[in-house]
């Protein structure tokens, strides 16, 4: 998948002695927090496994603090619209950055959709697959095999969440969905009993910043990012916004239930 380009960048300014302390243990807090709370998280999930199978009672909830912490060691503010969808089913939103990951995992037990490539990211990719993310590749050819993991993991209650976009972009817009991965909700056995939430992620810039300060798009290095985002002295904020969820039976196939999600995504960011 070819990542969006959009527009330059914003440029980043050269940090002083006060961005690198910031740096030092805003960092440092968060490394500890988050792979601290992931090696416990494996040690449950060796007991978990074997008893629950694919159900799993008690990980996400350490998921979820590690992300909930994550936003009070970085500053950024935190908000939450709407309802969270309690019927089966899974969740779509539009993607701005790696920080998604941390925003949508905050308040609601999700399982991440996410391309193949990213298990064999350096530290990502480890995160990634220890908090049950499903892996795929995005080709039409794959779609069969992807709908046999999408109902196994569905029948097991898991709230799958995947970006339709297909790469992250500035922030401030919302692409065309792609809609091969909905194929798979129009399984005989699951149409019926499925229900697909929108999330529409806003991102405020610190004041006096980039409106797109929090996207990560192109070229842009995840270092250099996640560096830009820890210095910051002044921070932001996320809003998560819980669209109605929608009745996959009430869709004709999997492209006007796309183009219904995509609208109430865009609805979101527009407002």
């Amino acid at each position: 998948m070819t990542p969006w380009q959009g527009p330059p960048p914003p440029v980043v300014p050269q940090k002083g002695a006060g961005d690198w302390l910031r740096i030092l243990w805003r960092g440092t807090a968060l490394g500890i927090v988050t792979f601290g709370c992931l090696l416990l998280l494996l040690v449950v999930r060796l007991i978990e496994r074997p008893i629950f199978g694919w159900h799993r009672p008690v990980t996400p909830f350490i998921t979820q603090f590690v992300c909930r912490m994550a936003f009070v060691i970085l500053g950024i503010r935190h908000i939450v619209r709407g309802r969270q969808m309690r019927e089966r089913g899974a969740v779509v939103a539009n993607h701005g950055s790696w920080l998604d990951i941390f925003t949508l995992n905050a308040r609601k037990r999700i399982y991440f959709v996410s391309k193949a490539e990213v298990a064999d990211w350096p530290g990502i990719g480890w995160l990634a697959r220890s908090t049950g993310t499903l892996f795929i590749n995005r080709d039409r050819r794959d779609a069969r095999a992807h709908n046999g993991l999408f109902e196994e993991r569905l029948k097991a209650n898991h709230k799958l969440l995947f970006f339709p976009e297909g790469t992250t972009t500035d922030g401030l817009r919302v692409l065309p969905f792609k809609t091969t991965l909905f194929a798979a909700f129009f399984a005989d056995d699951l149409r019926y009993i499925l229900h697909i939430q929108p999330v529409t992620v806003v991102y405020t810039a610190p004041r006096g910043q980039h409106p797109a300060f929090y996207g990560w798009w192109g070229d842009m290095g995840f270092g250099e990012h996640l560096l830009k985002v820890l210095a910051a002295k002044r921070q932001g904020s996320v809003e998560v916004i819980y669209h109605p969820p929608l009745r996959v039976a009430d869709f004709a196939d999997r492209k006007a239930l796309a183009k219904a999600c995509e609208e109430s995504v865009r609805s979101g960011l527009s407002a």
